[in-house]
């Protein structure tokens, strides 16, 4: 009971992980082949294709994708040079020392990027200064920037990846070498080298990862050449498009793709050196019978089978018009309008007769009240303060002809008599 309970547990718990890690990847590849025109899923208009057509015609991505690989070229060579050359210092430095100088090489990992972007442009822009050169010289460019902004925190990866592998490696090999009468460089290229060449293709892939989908130090340094990131970032903050799903999409095919290809690779090694270490002695001397590709490789079924999918895909895209579905929804959305706008009349019309109705039992319109004039300025604003003693003395006669006049236009806010008491 307890390992049934505990076997459960594992896989829902595997379960809401993958679903946590991959949902969001899931859910952006669905919404690029919806037809409505922000990226969502729910509710599903129409099957289409026109967003990867539209990708293809984005010049200003198609830029970013072209400067993201020239980017990403430059730092592999400059990172995987410079991680290199620290792991072998690391393993030939004197052994006190060692601690230091590994803080060191890992420190720019731990320094966020915006401060080694900033840092990287005012660096160089004082070298360009300093030099005498103009600001489209080649320190300026925004290229070399950001190959050397991104270097200098992504060669601390590499360094890790080589110095796990530099670990494993014997010494003795290159000293043997060396007696037999090669040379320095010799030895590194035909012993160590051939050695490395795993983690150093591990290295270049994780440099190259690291560099493409970069955008903090980048933001700073790319000057006249935006990279992916920096261009769908500009989009984003003023507007995406399901084009941006079409994009995500095909990283994630492509991304998918060469895993399952890496680990059929890997898978059939493994299988092909077990089958010559099982071997007998009669098989080695005939031919040995190796295990197919297929044979126990469950990565290159699944590779097959991505393969397959993607070919029926593009053939369906080829061949599916959605016209007429995408007619038959604008057509739908037109009349849910227009349903909408007749509810909203008739809710208006129904708020009128109950005013109507309200007003009515309560005997007829009322009268507004009659607005106050006191405004605490003696009446100066009044709307009659200007005509009143022409109208007394209209009707008082010799009222008006023996008294004195205060009218001043003010309403006799200045009248001698108008700050005395009434006594």
């Amino acid at each position: 009971m307890n390992n049934s309970f505990l076997r459960i547990s594992i896989w829902v718990y595997l379960a809401i992980f993958f679903l946590y890690l991959l949902g969001p990847l899931v859910i952006m590849s669905i919404t690029a082949f919806n037809s409505s025109g922000f990226p969502r899923m729910s509710p599903w208009e129409c099957l289409t294709f026109q967003w990867f057509g539209e990708l293809f015609q984005d010049q200003r991505i198609l830029n970013g994708i072209k400067n993201s690989l020239i980017i990403g070229i430059g730092t592999v060579i400059l990172s995987v040079a410079m991680g290199l050359a620290g792991a072998l210092m690391l393993t030939q430095i004197w052994p006190k020392l060692r601690a230091t100088y590994y803080t060191i090489i890992i420190a720019p990992i731990l320094i966020p990027g915006v401060v080694l972007g900033i840092s990287t442009l005012v660096f160089w822009d004082r070298i360009n200064r300093m030099l005498g050169l103009g600001a489209d010289s080649f320190l300026s460019n925004g290229i070399f920037l950001t190959v050397i902004g991104q270097s200098t925190f992504i060669a601390s990866y590499c360094m890790l990846v080589l110095v796990a592998r530099l670990q494993r490696y014997d010494v003795a090999l290159t000293e043997a070498a060396l007696d037999l009468g090669a040379s320095h460089a010799q030895a590194f290229r035909k012993i160590l080298l051939p050695f490395m060449r795993p983690a150093i293709a591990s290295a270049a892939v994780l440099a190259f990862l690291a560099s493409f989908e970069n955008y903090n130090t980048t933001t700073f340094t790319f000057g006249e050449y935006p990279t992916l990131t920096i261009e769908l970032a500009q989009k984003v903050r003023y507007g995406i498009t399901p084009a941006i799903s079409a994009l995500a999409f095909i990283i994630v095919a492509l991304t998918v793709f060469f895993a399952l290809l890496n680990e059929a690779k890997l898978k059939r090694q493994e299988l092909v050196a077990a089958a010559r270490k099982n071997a007998t002695v009669e098989e080695l001397a005939g031919k040995i019978k190796l295990p197919s590709f297929f044979s126990g490789n469950m990565a290159a079924v699944l590779l097959v089978v991505f393969a397959v999918a993607t070919i029926t895909v593009v053939g369906t895209a080829a061949t599916y018009n959605p016209a007429q579905c995408i007619a038959d929804v604008r057509e739908q959305k037109k009349l849910e309008a227009e349903q909408r706008i007749q509810e909203l009349r008739k809710q208006r019309e129904e708020r009128l007769k109950q005013r109507e109705a309200e007003e009515a039992e309560q005997g007829g319109v009322q009268t507004t009240p009659k607005p106050s004039n006191n405004s605490g300025f003696g009446n100066v604003f009044a709307p009659n303060s200007l005509g009143g003693d022409e109208k007394e003395g209209a009707d008082g006669g010799s009222d008006s002809e023996s008294a004195p006049s205060n009218n001043s236009g003010f309403g006799g806010v200045f009248d001698p008599n108008s700050l005395q008491s009434d006594e």
